[in-house]
């Protein structure tokens, strides 16, 4: 049996396993806290006002809720006191409190739990140090392609894989939707792949100058189509010159009695009579 090549685990970084670990513990509490509770707080008051509608049963009183059903009127004090039965009190739900996992700032050094650029990018700055048009910037999957002469692989296969956010392009709307990177992110992993700012440099100015050397002959050859449309008398299409056969010696038949012959320098021959 062939064995089945071994599958790579991916290993978070602290602040995902932070991230994850706030989300549990937040569904958690909102599990535990959901508890069906009686919404209906009745008092000595409530029933005795005008609008209240009460229906009496055997054992129970019920209350007309106005919404197409009917409640249990709690027992009051004096009543549950009068007939030796417990009363009823109603649940008050607990406030919900979430433990909160805190997080340093890289620019300010101040801890917080969570952040635009923590959330989309895994990168720990707060929103207040945050400077979307400058440090922090955004840039497009193509835009970081051209410029920093990365691949696919290098945003989506080579680890750990760069985070981004989809977002509609504004300039073409039919047009999918465009990613975004953030642009620290993206300068460190050229870094990576070319390993120096001089190197990527280098490779730029490299696929500048072979960008520049094809648009030059590319100019050229249009230049020179142009002119032989223009003035196709001075561009004459050189012919290559004809072959000129050289004969040897002729060959006589006697059966047919035709003579022949043929090229030297080519496997060319013919025959003839002679009159």
């Amino acid at each position: 049996m062939e064995e089945q090549p071994e599958k790579k685990e991916t290993k978070l970084t602290a602040a995902q396993l932070s991230r994850i670990e706030r989300n549990r513990i937040k569904a958690e509490s909102l599990r535990k806290g959901k508890i069906v509770s009686n919404p209906y707080s009745i008092n000595k008051n409530d029933l005795n006002a005008p609008g209240c509608k009460v229906f009496k049963g055997q054992s129970t009183r019920l209350i007309d809720s106005g919404g197409g059903f009917l409640i249990e009127a709690p027992l009051l004090a004096n009543q549950a006191a009068s007939s030796n039965t417990p009363a009823v009190k109603p649940y008050v739900e607990p406030p919900v409190t979430f433990p909160l996992t805190y997080t340093d700032c890289l620019e300010c050094g101040d801890k917080f739990n969570g952040s635009y650029l923590l959330d989309n990018f895994d990168h720990a700055v707060c929103d207040k140090c945050r400077e979307p048009e400058e440090k922090h910037a955004l840039i497009t999957k193509t835009e970081a392609k051209a410029e920093y002469l990365l691949k696919d692989c290098d945003f989506d296969r080579r680890e750990p894989v760069l985070k981004f956010i989809s977002k509609k392009n504004a300039r073409y709307t039919k047009w999918g939707e465009m990613k975004l990177y953030l642009l620290l992110q993206v300068q460190k992993r050229a870094l990576e792949v070319w390993g120096s700012e001089d190197e990527v440099v280098k490779q730029q100015e490299e696929r500048d100058e072979k960008r520049l050397v094809t648009k030059v002959k590319r100019y050229n050859k249009q230049m020179k189509q142009l002119r032989m449309e223009v003035r196709s008398s001075l561009y004459t299409k050189k012919l290559k010159a004809a072959h000129v056969h050289e004969f040897g010696p002729e060959n006589y038949n006697e059966e047919e009695d035709t003579y022949s012959h043929s090229c030297v320098s080519c496997e060319y021959s013919e025959s003839y009579e002679k009159m």
